[in-house]
């Protein structure tokens, strides 16, 4: 196996990892009910979850 001559700074290690960022998360506004929302998740609306524009399940309040 092939072993590194020197050891690396932590400067220099984290200066390769800088471009590793959490990206801004992509929101969408839903069609029937106007809520704002990530994609891919379910979300509550007057006490009634919603995906992809469905209703998914009525909760009691």
């Amino acid at each position: 196996m092939a072993h590194p001559k020197r050891k690396i700074s932590k400067t220099r290690r984290d200066k390769r990892r800088t471009h590793y960022k959490a990206s801004a998360q992509t929101i969408k506004i839903c069609p029937e009910t106007g809520e704002v929302h990530k994609y891919h998740h379910a979300y509550e609306h007057d006490g009634k979850m919603y995906y992809k524009g469905k209703l998914v399940s009525q909760t009691a309040i």
